[in-house]
């Protein structure tokens, strides 16, 4: 009798996560983490209205910049990306090709620039998780058994830890408001 149950269970199991509802279930899920504010302030909210005297400016006790913050998510962010959609792509050498070699941007357009890319690199993320045509279990042939959902899932965990640094860096500069 117990065979029988816990046979049942495991096919129940399995019917629930093969539905067009589960998947579309955890597409949604995988969005909102992306996009960041359900338990963590979301990437658009951490740079809004950075003053750009602060942009290249240290805290004491942090390590980074906000400069270098925003460039090391952009590039990481797009490598994770460019590696879930383009099978010739090549990641920059680790740690140096991820971090900017300046502690502030040269300029306004610089950092725009770059913010721009992270909205659009994000963007297209999305893109590929919300896409129904798009097997978010199937390993990556150029991959080492990479997944989208796990590289959406890297991408997001990357991506707040280092939104909470820069939060960190805001609050340290004098230069946030929220709570």
């Amino acid at each position: 009798m117990a065979g029988k149950a816990k046979t049942k269970r495991t096919n129940r199991r399995k019917a629930v996560t093969k539905t067009p509802d589960a998947d579309a279930s955890l597409r949604k899920r995988l969005v909102e983490l992306l996009k960041g504010g359900e338990a963590h302030v979301g990437i658009s909210d951490a740079l809004a209205d950075f003053p750009t005297e602060k942009r290249g400016a240290y805290a004491n006790g942090l390590e980074h910049t906000g400069w270098q913050l925003l460039e090391h998510i952009r590039l990481a962010q797009w490598d994770i990306l460019e590696f879930g959609r383009d099978p010739k792509h090549v990641s920059p050498d680790f740690p140096d090709g991820y971090w900017p070699k300046t502690p502030g941007p040269g300029d306004d357009a610089e950092w725009t620039k770059s913010v721009q890319s992270v909205a659009s690199d994000l963007r297209a993320m999305i893109s590929l998780v919300t896409n129904p045509r798009t097997d978010l279990h199937a390993a990556f042939p150029w991959g080492d058994g990479q997944t989208l959902l796990r590289e959406a899932l890297l991408l997001a965990d990357h991506n707040a830890y280092h939104v909470g640094q820069m939060v960190d860096l805001r609050r340290a500069l004098g230069i946030w408001k929220k709570s």
